[in-house]
């Protein structure tokens, strides 16, 4: 019962079949003049223009990279090197760590970029953001359109209103399947695991936006990305988004309504339990909670001993021992958390074997480690 859908859906049929399809039609040099290339360039180009309109872009504003990291690290070095002098980097302290990681090797080049708080249900305040930027003098914002670990919303449009002529970079993975991209951005990344589709990142940049790509220069791509694109990858990503595009608003209520059952049960059931993120301007198929006198990777092993996948919302791991950000962003618990994400597929069955199994998983982590009762 796989529910870490926020790392990446289960592969859609679609994307299956799509995939197959390109393999043996497109899987030649898209820039050669020969039959072979030019029919790969034509599923490029169809792949394309399918997944711009999807995300709310022309076609030649769109370029594909090989994962979502990339598309990041690209959105935001891009933007950073398309402006004058040494631009000041403002973001939320919830960003993507890999929006982070950024930041630290821009700053590491002798760059600066400022951390704007957020609010305990990881929520950035418009008003406070846009003093930042101003106050700083900042030339390129960064503003989640959700945020990954708890599902909370962000203000983007209002941001993006407020802040006029300022590029604002737009990490929109977790949105584009669940509901349409926020307006007012000026470079948007995705990533195609998200939508149940092969592993692809996708950069957006929108017409006359001053961005440069901060890798050598290479002709593919619209000079942003160097490298042949995967042509196979790119058009089962743009199937599989079309795909999922039908019946999205159907599909969100649903698994909103499931997440809400789990936000409601769990409390009731596990003693001890905060529910993490804004509990009504949030993604639908996103909920974490921190278990109180429990440890996150034995809550993680409990359940999955009972065939249950989900991820820790302390991401953190055994070699770093380094708590999540966005939890310590927040002032949350930072050990015990469980993060669960649901796709296309889950039921109400899921649900039900996940609230019937979690009390005695958490129940048992605490008794060894000497905490029942507490």
């Amino acid at each position: 019962m796989y529910l870490d859908a926020a790392a990446g859906a289960p592969l859609h049929p679609v994307a299956r079949e799509a995939l197959l399809a390109a393999l043996a039609d497109g899987w030649a040099d898209p820039a050669r003049l020969y039959r072979e290339g030019r029919q790969a360039d034509l599923l490029l180009a169809a792949a394309r223009e399918s997944l711009a309109e999807q995300i709310g872009a022309r076609p030649d504003e769109v370029s594909f990279v090989s994962n979502g990291t990339v598309a990041l690290h690209a959105a935001v070095l891009g933007a950073l090197s398309g402006q004058p002098g040494h631009p000041l980097l403002v973001h939320t302290a919830v960003e993507h760590s890999a929006v982070l990681h950024a930041a630290a090797h821009y700053v590491a080049a002798g760059g600066s970029a400022v951390s704007v708080p957020v609010r305990e249900d990881a929520r950035v305040e418009e008003h406070a953001f846009v003093s930042a930027a101003t106050d700083a003098a900042a030339a390129v914002a960064v503003v989640q359109a959700a945020n990954h670990e708890v599902g909370t919303c962000q203000p983007v449009t209002a941001i993006a209103q407020r802040l006029p002529g300022l590029p604002v970079v737009v990490d929109a993975t977790q949105v584009i399947s669940h509901g349409h991209a926020p307006s007012g951005w000026s470079v948007l990344t995705g990533d195609a695991r998200m939508w149940g589709a092969p592993t692809l990142g996708v950069l957006a940049v929108r017409t006359g936006q001053r961005w440069r790509s901060p890798y050598p220069a290479d002709e593919r791509e619209y000079r942003r990305i160097p490298g042949i694109p995967l042509v196979p990858v790119a058009v089962a990503a743009a199937a599989t988004l079309r795909a999922v595009a039908d019946g999205r608003a159907e599909r969100a209520a649903r698994l909103f309504a499931l997440v809400d059952r789990i936000r409601a049960t769990v409390p009731n059931t596990v003693p001890d339990v905060q529910i993490l993120g804004d509990p009504v301007d949030r993604l639908p198929h996103i909920v974490t909670f921190s278990c109180l006198y429990a440890d996150g990777e034995a809550l993680l092993t409990g359940l999955d001993r009972h065939g249950i996948s989900v991820s820790s919302g302390s991401s953190c791991t055994s070699s770093t021992l380094a708590p999540s950000h966005v939890l310590v962003a927040m002032g949350a618990l930072t050990s015990g958390n469980i993060r669960v994400s649901l796709h296309d597929g889950s039921t109400d069955a899921d649900v039900d074997h996940f609230l019937a199994v979690l009390p005695g998983v958490v129940a048992q982590v605490r008794a060894e480690l000497g905490a029942a009762g507490l």
